[in-house]
C-alpha cells in the first residue's frame, strides 16, 4: 500500500515537472484551449437544435427555422474546421517543441555524465529514451491533451444540454459519474506499470539490435545467428506481452464504462416509458436527451482511452527525470592554466572502481618531470590503463593525491585539465566524417588545412590517404569501418600531434599493428614525445627502451621501477617480461 502511495506521488511530481515545460507556452495553450473548447461547444449547440427543430418545426408546420438551420449549418461547420484547426495545430507545434526540448537535454546530459555511469548502461537503452520514451511524451503533450479537453468540453455541453431540456431524466449521470472516476482511476495504475515495463522492454531489443549490428563479423564468424535470433525472439516477444497487457486493460476498460453508460441509457428509457413522465415530454426533449446520451459514449470511450496516453506519457516523464537527475561530472576546481609545464606526481594512489571489492591501483607513486617519459608495464588487468584514466579525471582516486605543476588535479577546472592532455589509445574513435575533421577534432584554437596536412604527414597518414579518391576529405564511415586498425591508429596519433598538449598518454597504441606500421608510428610517436611529458603504457618493450622511467605493475603495485639497462640487469620481473618477448 506504501508503495502504491509512493508510486502515485512520483507520478504526481512528474505530471508538475512535466507542466514546467509547457510554462513557456501558456497564450498557445489558451489560444489552443479556445479552438477546443470552441469545437466541442458548436458541436453541442448543433445537437440542441433538434429540439426546436422538431417541437416547433416540424410539429406545429412552421419551416422558417428550418430554412434558417439550412443556411447557417454551412457556415457553422467553416468555423468548427477552424477551430479544429486552431486546437489540433497549435497543441501539436507545442508537443514538438516541447519533446524537441527534452530530446536536446537528454543528448546534452549524456555528454556531461560522468564515464562510470556510461559503463553501466547499455548504449542501446539510452538511445531508446532519446526516440522512444520522448514519442510517449509527445503523445501525451499533444493528442492526449487535445482529446482531454476537447471530448472533456464536449461532455459537459452534452451533460448541460441534458438537464437544460429535463434534469429529472438527465439526474442519472450522477450516479454513474463515481463508478466510472473509480475505473479510471483503477486502470490508471495499471497503464502505468505496464508502460513502464514496456520502455524497459523497448531499451533491451534497441541494444539486443545494437549489439548484433555492431557485432556482426563476430556473429557470421561463429554461427552465432541462431542464438541472437532466439535472443532477439524473446525480447521482442515480452514487448509484444506488454503491449497486449495495454491493450487487453483498455479493451475491459473501455467497454465496461460504456456498459454502465448503457445501464444509464437503458434507466432514462424506462423512466420515460412511465405514465408520469411521458406526459411532461415533447418529442423533442425526449430524442434530444437520447441522442446527447448515444453522444456521450464516444467522448466517454475517448476519454478512457487517452489515459492510456496520458500514463505511457507520465511513465516516460519519469524514466527521462531519472536521467536528466542523474549527477553530472563532478567540477569543483577552478584553476584554469593555459598551458601547464607537465610535472607529474602520484603519490600514494588507491582506486577501486565502482561495485568492485578489489582495489585496482594500491600505493602507487611516481615522479615524471616535464619532457620526460615514463613507461608503464605488466600483465594485463594490473591497473597500467587505470593510472591514465585518473589522470584525466574519469575517475578519482579513493585515497592519495594526483599532483600536476605541484597542484592538486581536483583543483583544476575538468576543461582546463583536458585540455593539456592528448591520448592516444588502442581503441581509437573516428566520427562519421571526412579523415582531415577526424584528425583536426579537438583543437581548440582553429587549425589551417596547412597545419592538419603537416600533422597527417607527420603520423603516415598521408601514406594510405593519398591512395584514397578523395584524399584526406574522404567520409571514413562509423568508427573509421573503412580503415585498418593501423590507419586508424595513425589518425589518432595526427589529432594528438595537431593538438600539441603538454601531456601525451599512449595506452597500448601500437599493439595493433603490423611491424611496418609500428615502425612508422614509433616513427611519429618519437617526434611526437620529443615536446611533451608522456605516460606509455606498453605492452611490447620495444618501444620503450628510451623510457626515462619504466615502471613495473603487478596487481595495483609498482614492484620495480628504473631504466631499462638497469632493470634488466637487476634480473626481476622486467628481465623476465624482456625474455619471454625476445627469446634471450
Amino acid at each position: 500500500m506504501h508503495q502504491e502511495h509512493g508510486s502515485v506521488e512520483h507520478s504526481k511530481s512528474n505530471a508538475r515537472r512535466f507542466l514546467s515545460y509547457l510554462k513557456p507556452y501558456k497564450f498557445l495553450f489558451f489560444i489552443a484551449t479556445i479552438g477546443m473548447v470552441g469545437y466541442s461547444a458548436l458541436d453541442t449547440f448543433v445537437i440542441a437544435q433538434l429540439q426546436p427543430i422538431i417541437d416547433d418545426s416540424l410539429a406545429n408546420k412552421d419551416y422558417s427555422y428550418l430554412r434558417l438551420a439550412a443556411y447557417a449549418i454551412v457556415p457553422l461547420f467553416i468555423l468548427r474546421g477552424v477551430f479544429n484547426f486552431m486546437g489540433t495545430y497549435t497543441l501539436n507545434w507545442i508537443g514538438s517543441q516541447v519533446v524537441m526540448k527534452m530530446r536536446q537535454q537528454l543528448f546534452e546530459k549524456y555528454i556531461h555524465l560522468p564515464v562510470s555511469f556510461h559503463d553501466k548502461q547499455s548504449a542501446g537503452t539510452l538511445i531508446s529514451k532519446v526516440t522512444y520514451d520522448t514519442e510517449q511524451v509527445a503523445a501525451a503533450a499533444g493528442r492526449a491533451v487535445l482529446i482531454v479537453v476537447r471530448e472533456g468540453a464536449l461532455v459537459l455541453g452534452l451533460l448541460i444540454a441534458m438537464f437544460y431540456y429535463s434534469w429529472q431524466l438527465s439526474l442519472i449521470f450522477l450516479l454513474i459519474g463515481p463508478v466510472v472516476a473509480i475505473i479510471v482511476s483503477f486502470v490508471s495504475k495499471r497503464f502505468r506499470k505496464v508502460s513502464q515495463n514496456i520502455q524497459k522492454a523497448m531499451g533491451n531489443l534497441t541494444t539486443a539490435v545494437e549489439q548484433a549490428v555492431k557485432g556482426h563479423k563476430v556473429v557470421l564468424m561463429f554461427g552465432g545467428q541462431k542464438l541472437e535470433q532466439d535472443r532477439f525472439a524473446e525480447k521482442n516477444n515480452t514487448n509484444r506481452q506488454q503491449t497486449m497487457k495495454l491493450a487487453v486493460t483498455q479493451i475491459l476498460s473501455v467497454s465496461s464504462i460504456q456498459v454502465i453508460a448503457s445501464i444509464a441509457l437503458a434507466t432514462v428509457l424506462f423512466i420515460a416509458s412511465t405514465p408520469g413522465m411521458a406526459e411532461q415530454l415533447t418529442a423533442g426533449i425526449f430524442i434530444n436527451v437520447v441522442i446527447c446520451m448515444v453522444m456521450l459514449l464516444k467522448p466517454l470511450k475517448q476519454l478512457t482511452t487517452v489515459n492510456n496516453e496520458l500514463q505511457k506519457g507520465l511513465a516516460a516523464c519519469g524514466s527521462i527525470f531519472a536521467v536528466l537527475d542523474e549527477q553530472s561530472e563532478s567540477d569543483q576546481g577552478s584553476y584554469a592554466p593555459e598551458r601547464i609545464e607537465g610535472d607529474i606526481q602520484f603519490k600514494g594512489v588507491e582506486f577501486t572502481y565502482p561495485d568492485t571489492q578489489e582495489p585496482v591501483l594500491n600505493q602507487v607513486a611516481f615522479h615524471a618531470k616535464p619532457g620526460q617519459s615514463i613507461a608503464l608495464v605488466g600483465k594485463s588487468g594490473s591497473g597500467k590503463s587505470t593510472i591514465s584514466s585518473l589522470l584525466t579525471r574519469y575517475y578519482s582516486p579513493q585515497s592519495g593525491v594526483i599532483e600536476i605543476d605541484g597542484k592538486d588535479i581536483q583543483s583544476y577546472k575538468l576543461t582546463a585539465l583536458r585540455q593539456q592532455f592528448a591520448v592516444v589509445s588502442q581503441h581509437v574513435t573516428l566520427f562519421n566524417d571526412s579523415i582531415a575533421n577526424n584528425i583536426a577534432y579537438g583543437s581548440l584554437h582553429k587549425v589551417s588545412r596547412q597545419d592538419i596536412e603537416e600533422a597527417a604527414r607527420i603520423a603516415h597518414v598521408t601514406e594510405f590517404a593519398e591512395s584514397l579518391e578523395k584524399g584526406l576529405d574522404t567520409v571514413v564511415g562509423e568508427n573509421g569501418l573503412m580503415l585498418s586498425g593501423g590507419q586508424r591508429q595513425r589518425i589518432a596519433i595526427a589529432r594528438a600531434l595537431l593538438l600539441k598538449a603538454p601531456i601525451l598518454i599512449l595506452d597500448e597504441a601500437t599493439s595493433a599493428l603490423d611491424t611496418e606500421s609500428e615502425r612508422f608510428i614509433q616513427d611519429a610517436v618519437e617526434k611526437l614525445q620529443q615536446h611533451c611529458t608522456s605516460i606509455v603504457v606498453a605492452h611490447r618493450l620495444s618501444t620503450i627502451e628510451n623510457a626515462d622511467q619504466i615502471l613495473v605493475i603487478d596487481e595495483g603495485k609498482v614492484i620495480e621501477q628504473g631504466k631499462h639497462a638497469a632493470l634488466l640487469e637487476s634480473g626481476g620481473v622486467y628481465a623476465q617480461l624482456h625474455a619471454l618477448q625476445f627469446g634471450d
